[in-house]
Protein backbone atom coordinates (compact mmCIF):
# COMPACT_ATOMS: atom_id res chain seq x y z
CA UNK A 1 0.00 0.00 0.00
CA UNK A 2 1.54 3.03 -1.10
CA UNK A 3 0.79 6.40 1.13
CA UNK A 4 0.53 9.54 -0.83
CA UNK A 5 -0.64 12.75 0.53
CA UNK A 6 -4.37 14.17 0.12
CA UNK A 7 -4.43 17.77 -1.81
CA UNK A 8 -4.92 19.02 1.69
CA UNK A 9 -2.14 17.42 2.78
CA UNK A 10 0.11 18.73 0.56
CA UNK A 11 -1.23 22.60 0.68
CA UNK A 12 -0.67 21.95 4.19
CA UNK A 13 3.50 20.86 3.74
CA UNK A 14 3.09 24.09 1.28
CA UNK A 15 2.03 25.97 4.36
CA UNK A 16 4.87 24.66 6.53
CA UNK A 17 7.49 25.01 3.79
CA UNK A 18 6.60 28.57 3.66
CA UNK A 19 6.21 29.38 7.28
CA UNK A 20 10.24 27.78 7.61
CA UNK A 21 11.48 29.69 4.77
CA UNK A 22 10.41 33.09 6.20
CA UNK A 23 11.13 32.01 9.60
CA UNK A 24 14.76 31.29 7.86
CA UNK A 25 14.74 35.49 5.83
CA UNK A 26 13.25 36.63 9.46
CA UNK A 27 16.66 35.46 11.08
CA UNK A 28 19.47 36.10 8.16
CA UNK A 29 17.37 39.32 7.98
CA UNK A 30 18.05 40.17 11.82
CA UNK A 31 21.92 39.48 11.73
CA UNK A 32 24.05 42.16 12.11
CA UNK A 33 25.08 44.00 8.92
CA UNK A 34 28.90 43.93 8.79
CA UNK A 35 29.48 47.03 6.11
CA UNK A 36 25.81 48.94 6.84
CA UNK A 37 24.56 47.74 3.88
CA UNK A 38 20.85 48.80 4.04
CA UNK A 39 21.08 51.91 5.74
CA UNK A 40 20.26 54.93 3.43
CA UNK A 41 21.70 58.11 3.86
CA UNK A 42 19.54 61.11 4.56
CA UNK A 43 16.61 58.43 5.33
CA UNK A 44 18.10 56.06 8.06
CA UNK A 45 18.17 56.94 11.79
CA UNK A 46 20.18 55.90 13.92
CA UNK A 47 17.82 53.20 15.88
CA UNK A 48 18.30 51.47 12.54
CA UNK A 49 22.43 51.61 12.02
CA UNK A 50 22.36 50.26 15.98
CA UNK A 51 19.49 47.44 14.80
CA UNK A 52 21.52 46.44 11.61
CA UNK A 53 24.78 47.17 12.93
CA UNK A 54 25.11 47.03 16.95
CA UNK A 55 26.69 48.76 19.36
CA UNK A 56 29.56 50.84 17.78
CA UNK A 57 33.15 50.81 18.41
CA UNK A 58 33.00 54.43 19.23
CA UNK A 59 31.59 57.34 18.84
CA UNK A 60 33.62 60.85 18.02
CA UNK A 61 32.12 63.75 18.02
CA UNK A 62 32.70 66.28 14.36
CA UNK A 63 30.97 69.58 14.33
CA UNK A 64 27.05 68.77 14.68
CA UNK A 65 27.28 65.94 13.57
CA UNK A 66 28.73 62.41 15.25
CA UNK A 67 30.70 59.73 13.90
CA UNK A 68 29.71 56.11 15.06
CA UNK A 69 32.49 53.79 14.40
CA UNK A 70 32.45 50.40 13.54
CA UNK A 71 35.52 48.60 13.33
CA UNK A 72 36.41 45.23 12.37
CA UNK A 73 39.95 45.11 13.12
CA UNK A 74 42.55 43.46 14.07
CA UNK A 75 41.48 40.68 11.66
CA UNK A 76 38.57 42.65 9.58
CA UNK A 77 40.47 44.57 7.79
CA UNK A 78 38.08 47.47 7.41
CA UNK A 79 36.39 50.35 9.93
CA UNK A 80 33.27 51.41 8.35
CA UNK A 81 32.13 55.28 10.13
CA UNK A 82 28.63 56.09 9.71
CA UNK A 83 28.13 59.97 10.42
CA UNK A 84 24.75 60.79 12.33
CA UNK A 85 23.51 64.13 12.17
CA UNK A 86 21.74 65.86 15.82
CA UNK A 87 18.35 64.99 14.40
CA UNK A 88 19.53 61.35 14.59
CA UNK A 89 19.47 60.78 10.92
CA UNK A 90 22.32 59.14 8.88
CA UNK A 91 24.33 61.36 6.90
CA UNK A 92 27.09 58.51 5.21
CA UNK A 93 28.37 55.44 5.87
CA UNK A 94 31.72 54.85 4.45
CA UNK A 95 35.07 52.47 5.02
CA UNK A 96 37.50 54.75 6.09
CA UNK A 97 40.42 52.09 6.04
CA UNK A 98 41.67 53.26 2.76
CA UNK A 99 45.13 54.16 1.04
CA UNK A 100 42.83 57.43 0.17
CA UNK A 101 42.54 58.16 3.33
CA UNK A 102 45.87 57.06 4.43
CA UNK A 103 47.39 59.78 2.20
CA UNK A 104 45.98 62.82 3.98
CA UNK A 105 48.44 62.32 6.94
CA UNK A 106 50.55 64.72 6.98
CA UNK A 107 54.09 64.08 9.57
CA UNK A 108 54.45 67.29 11.47
CA UNK A 109 50.41 68.58 10.87
CA UNK A 110 47.92 66.17 11.65
CA UNK A 111 47.17 65.77 14.74
CA UNK A 112 45.85 62.35 16.64
CA UNK A 113 42.42 63.89 16.96
CA UNK A 114 42.26 64.30 13.15
CA UNK A 115 43.50 61.32 12.26
CA UNK A 116 40.73 59.05 14.65
CA UNK A 117 38.01 61.30 13.07
CA UNK A 118 40.23 60.14 9.86
CA UNK A 119 40.57 56.42 10.47
CA UNK A 120 38.55 55.71 13.47
CA UNK A 121 40.12 53.54 16.85
CA UNK A 122 43.07 51.57 15.98
CA UNK A 123 43.61 47.95 17.08
CA UNK A 124 46.49 48.40 18.78
CA UNK A 125 48.18 51.60 20.76
CA UNK A 126 51.66 51.40 21.88
CA UNK A 127 53.61 53.74 24.04
CA UNK A 128 56.69 55.23 22.79
CA UNK A 129 58.76 56.14 26.11
CA UNK A 130 62.25 56.64 24.87
CA UNK A 131 60.82 59.23 21.99
CA UNK A 132 57.62 60.06 23.74
CA UNK A 133 54.16 60.21 22.26
CA UNK A 134 52.45 56.75 21.44
CA UNK A 135 51.70 54.63 17.21
CA UNK A 136 48.72 53.18 16.56
CA UNK A 137 48.50 50.39 14.58
CA UNK A 138 45.51 49.54 11.68
CA UNK A 139 45.15 46.37 9.37
CA UNK A 140 44.26 47.41 5.97
CA UNK A 141 44.19 46.61 2.47
CA UNK A 142 46.03 48.62 -0.18
CA UNK A 143 44.69 49.42 -3.74
CA UNK A 144 45.22 45.62 -4.72
CA UNK A 145 43.70 43.87 -1.71
CA UNK A 146 46.86 43.00 -0.40
CA UNK A 147 46.79 42.90 3.33
CA UNK A 148 49.34 45.70 5.12
CA UNK A 149 49.95 46.79 8.57
CA UNK A 150 49.47 50.87 8.78
CA UNK A 151 51.52 52.10 11.71
CA UNK A 152 50.64 55.98 12.68
CA UNK A 153 53.14 57.33 15.09
CA UNK A 154 52.75 60.71 17.16
CA UNK A 155 55.28 62.72 18.88
CA UNK A 156 54.57 63.77 22.42
CA UNK A 157 53.05 67.22 21.29
CA UNK A 158 50.12 64.56 19.50
CA UNK A 159 50.91 65.70 15.64
CA UNK A 160 52.10 62.42 13.49
CA UNK A 161 55.69 62.00 13.58
CA UNK A 162 55.78 59.06 10.38
CA UNK A 163 53.46 57.15 8.65
CA UNK A 164 54.75 53.32 7.94
CA UNK A 165 53.12 51.00 5.50
CA UNK A 166 54.08 47.91 5.52
CA UNK A 167 52.64 44.57 3.25
CA UNK A 168 51.87 41.60 5.87
CA UNK A 169 53.48 38.49 5.01
CA UNK A 170 51.92 36.44 7.23
CA UNK A 171 49.78 34.75 4.56
CA UNK A 172 52.29 34.72 1.97
CA UNK A 173 53.69 31.27 0.06
CA UNK A 174 57.40 30.82 1.48
CA UNK A 175 59.88 32.49 -0.88
CA UNK A 176 57.94 35.57 -1.61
Amino acid sequence: MTLEPTAAGRRAGDRSLLAGSVAIVALLAGCASYDGRGLVPNQSRAEDVQSLMGAPTEKIASGSDTLWFYSRNPSGLHSYAVRVASDGVVRSVEQRLTVENMQKLRPGITTAGETRQLLGPPWRVASNARLGGESWDYRMYDSTQQEHNLSVDFGANGVVRQVVFLRELVNEPCGM
